[in-house]
């Protein structure tokens, strides 16, 4: 049997299985600490030294420093993106002094076939003198003697200077086959077992998007497709869902992780936190805790949307980082402690 179509038989089952997990209320408990929209960036190292946009950004947290990882777009021709990479200080912006523009530098943009409309949505951890980027690539496969568009899930991996030391993308491989979805994004690290780690990922099977979880090699670029598995699926009344995140390790065999769904009725987002195990076991799950709310979230490029790729924690606080309206970035914040006490324990057969 195909890959695909043993992936689309987990699906189903795991469609009648896992809906009812979750309810369409909304709980807000973050704080909006800070908005940044593209003036609150200056270039450095490329001629166009202002974004028209930036949004939906990585993020990772060195002492009170923010490593921010900003999608950006320089033009509305073909809607092109590239990462960015800046500096913030933590207490600067909880306490309001921040100052702007900060100084960004372009570290990942479009060089591959398979990336040539963009490098989007970067989820960044830090891998001992190494960063690793999981973002979607956007572009073409050779088909015939034409070209067929698809969104991949890329990886990249930059030393301290930010230069890229090696890029690819992810196939799924059961047995001798290799299958690469038409559209594969939205991915987590989990734990770490030589090359291999627990893995998080989004692809769109037989036209659905859930959440799966497996395990991934790291050389090889592979997702194990005999591991892989429904983990959170869609409810009645939403279009689809996917992670949103990095993992954020809680103990040793604990990680939270964002996950954002789109609604039927008007197609707006929702956000909302899962505890799951090294493996990608769902442990736990919140209703929505983020809806966007007011002009800066609502209105946009992209109406109705706030999607969160950064996930940290500093202090006693848990800091969610994400896109507004896929043209500003908006930087939430919330004590961890009060966040937990939203998420229901999963017991499943």
């Amino acid at each position: 049997m195909r890959v695909e179509e043993v992936l689309a038989e987990k699906l189903g089952e795991a469609i009648k299985k896992y809906r009812g997990l979750r309810r369409p209320s909304v709980k807000d408990l973050f704080a909006r600490i800070a908005y940044l929209g593209p003036e609150d960036f200056k270039i450095e190292g490329y001629k166009r030294s202002r974004p028209v946009v930036a949004f939906n950004p990585g993020a990772i947290v060195e002492g009170r420093k923010l490593l921010l990882f900003p999608r950006l777009i320089f033009d509305y021709f073909h809607y092109i993106s590239s990462v960015g990479v800046t500096e913030l200080d933590l207490e600067e912006l909880l306490n309001g002094s921040l100052e702007t523009p900060l100084p960004t530098k372009v570290i990942l943009w479009p060089k591959e076939l398979w990336e040539f409309l963009g490098c989007e949505d970067p989820r960044v951890v830090r891998v001992n003198g190494s960063f690793y980027v999981l973002y979607t690539g956007r572009g073409y496969a050779l088909r015939g003697e034409g070209y067929e568009m698809r969104g991949v899930q890329g990886f990249a991996e930059l030393d301290r200077s930010w230069r890229v030391k090696r890029r690819g993308y992810f196939s799924i491989r059961s047995g001798e086959e290799l299958f690469v979805p038409r559209s594969h994004k939205d991915s987590a690290i989990l734990g770490f077992e030589g090359e291999k780690v627990g893995f998080l990922t989004r692809p769109e099977i037989r036209g659905l998007s859930v959440c799966w979880g497996g395990w991934a090699d790291l050389r090889k670029l592979e997702i194990d497709g005999d591991s892989l598995k429904p983990v959170l699926v869609n409810e009645k009344w939403e279009w689809k869902v996917g992670w949103s995140t990095n993992a954020l390790k809680l103990s040793k065999d604990e990680y939270l992780v964002g996950w954002h769904s789109v609604l039927r009725d008007d197609n707006s987002y929702r956000d909302g936190l899962a505890l799951v195990s090294g493996e990608g076991e769902l442990m736990a799950i919140s209703d929505y805790l983020l809806a966007p709310k007011g002009v800066i979230e609502e209105y946009g490029d992209r109406p109705l949307v706030i999607f969160g790729d950064g996930l940290i924690r500093y202090k006693e606080y848990l800091l969610w980082i994400g896109g507004v309206g896929d043209y500003a970035i908006a930087i939430l914040g919330s004590e961890l402690d009060k966040v937990l006490e939203e998420l229901r324990t999963v017991r499943r057969c």
